[in-house]
């Protein structure tokens, strides 16, 4: 019991002085998991609408040659970024450019080196899953569209793309909290992120223990918040369960017959219509 006593009164001493660095890198972790996601996503859209491109014998050969290009890249590109540890890639994007063009080449800022690795990190994971994203919808939906006229591009836009992204929401949330987590490797190239901010307070006051424990009280709040916020926004997306389907045109019968709002249908026994046609039927039947 005195050992949490005193691991309390610790955490208290850290924060107390300090709090504020805390708080800011805890910010800076947000800010670049949040730019680092979003980011990734539009370049894991443009690579998974780029390998679901039709590219049959039919097409003209230079859109065959280019297209078979680009995933050639796309594919060489997914598998260096998903095959390596970030802080190697934050070392070598970081430390590389400058090494081999004697620093004619170089970010100058921290903040642009950071979020160009989490993007194209991010960007490597998400191109794999848009793509299966927009497999996952049912190939009806792109035969129904062509079959009305609509183009590839409107198709992907109006048609595919919606139900694709909702279907790879999860996936969306699952990479912003691996980011989270993961910025945590940038105080390789001198960001200065949650984890750089308990590297700072533990070479100041030696404890070591207590400033992690305040790191990992900090990154599960931030990724529990991240996950609430995701969840809802998925129910958001979903709609309401609890919906009926009006019919707007009251006119208009679900077999494709119309009624008169005061008069029924010709084919209802109550309507008017019906019982003048089988007066005169009887009628003409009598005569």
């Amino acid at each position: 019991m005195e050992k949490f006593v005193q691991l309390a009164a610790d955490i208290g001493k850290l924060w107390g002085k300090y709090g504020g660095s805390y708080l800011t890198a805890m910010r800076n972790t947000l800010i670049l998991a949040l730019v680092g996601t979003v980011i990734g996503c539009l370049i894991g859209f443009a690579c998974g609408v780029l390998n679901t491109i039709p590219c049959g014998k039919n097409e003209p050969l230079p859109k065959r040659c280019l297209l078979k290009l680009l995933r050639g890249i796309i594919r060489v590109y997914v598998e260096v970024f998903r095959g390596t540890p970030m802080v190697l890639q934050a070392v070598f994007l970081y430390y590389a450019l400058p090494y081999f063009t004697d620093n004619a080449l170089k970010f100058t800022n921290v903040w642009v080196a950071a979020i160009f690795v989490v993007s194209i990190n991010t960007g490597a994971y998400m191109a794999e899953s848009v793509r299966g994203g927009i497999i996952s919808v049912d190939p009806g939906q792109t035969e129904g569209a062509m079959a009305i006229g609509m183009t590839h591009f409107q198709t992907m836009t109006s048609v595919i793309l919606p139900q694709a992204i909702r279907n790879i929401m999860p996936q969306i949330g699952n990479n912003f909290i691996i980011n989270v987590k993961d910025t945590s490797v940038m105080f390789i190239i001198g960001f200065p992120d949650f984890f750089a901010a308990h590297r700072a307070a533990v070479g100041a006051s030696y404890l070591y223990f207590p400033s992690a424990t305040v790191e990992m009280v900090g990154y599960l709040t931030m990724t529990l918040a991240a996950s609430f916020i995701l969840r809802w926004v998925e129910r958001k997306m979903d709609g309401s369960s609890n919906y009926e389907l009006v019919q707007e045109d009251q006119l208009t019968m679900t077999a494709g017959t119309y009624s008169h709002p005061d008069r029924g249908t010709p084919f209802d026994e109550h309507s008017l219509e019906y019982k003048q046609e089988r007066r005169r039927r009887c009628g003409k039947g009598g005569r």
